[in-house]
């Protein structure tokens, strides 16, 4: 059934959501919002920005002014520089998989490479990464992966994409393709459950996931009106 593999990026391919929610906690302990791990975990993996912000201002009582996230973008980077590697078992599962396979990030490109880069697999993807600055909306909502969809050749129906946010999964499942939720990083299994979607917590058991029979049927692509998020990766 599968001839595309669609990869998201922070989470599946780069072990960065770790490194995030950390920082994030700090920083807005510093700003005097106090979050517990849990928290941050459940409300920001896969969040935007905007509604990181959102979230924040409303625990902080008050409001941020609109650029107020720059102050705090190099800890993000010098931790990524230092921390960033690849999720467990996924250069294997590059090397293994029999299909064409691509990534669909809500970050931009700029963003992507240099995540890539910090852990030696931007030569996997070039030429093959989609950004959600590339369509009109992100996940949720599924322009990004039909786009993505389109650029290589595949039909919806055909392809798989690899997942580890609510959001990410819902957007799979808008676009009419098979999710696969991997909860081997910070999100909980039940969070990434439902229609069309396999949940595995072992990178290393897509390749045989893909190959096995579907155990859920695909579900109908969704055209309707859906929240848009953008990633908040530091640009």
């Amino acid at each position: 059934m599968t001839e595309l593999v669609i990869f998201d990026c922070d989470g599946v391919l780069v072990d960065s959501e770790r490194i995030y929610c950390r920082v994030d906690r700090e920083v807005f302990a510093t700003l005097g919002a106090k979050f517990t791990e849990a928290e941050i975990v459940d409300r920001f993996v896969g969040s935007s920005n905007e509604m990181l912000t959102s979230i924040l201002e409303e625990r902080l009582g008050r409001l941020l002014e609109p650029d107020w996230h720059q102050a705090y973008k190099h800890l993000y980077e010098t931790a990524l520089d230092a921390e960033l590697t690849a999720v467990e078992g996924v250069t294997d599962v590059l090397d293994r998989l029999k299909v064409p396979f691509c990534l669909a990030s809500n970050g931009s490109h700029r963003s992507i490479r240099r995540n890539l880069t910090r852990v030696g697999l931007l030569d996997r993807f070039e030429g093959r990464m989609f950004s959600a600055r590339d369509v009109a909306r992100g996940k949720p909502a599924p322009d990004l992966f039909l786009h993505a969809a389109a650029s290589m050749g595949v039909t919806p129906e055909r392809c798989a994409v690899v997942e580890d946010s609510p959001y990410g999964v819902q957007a799979a499942r808008a676009a009419g393709m098979r999710a696969f939720g991997y909860c081997g990083g910070l999100t909980r299994a039940d969070r990434l459950r439902g229609a069309g979607t396999v949940v595995f917590d072992d990178m290393r058991e897509l390749p045989g996931l893909l190959s096995a029979a579907p155990t859920a049927e695909v579900p109908a692509r969704r055209t309707g009106p859906v929240e848009v998020h953008r990633s908040r990766s530091p640009e």
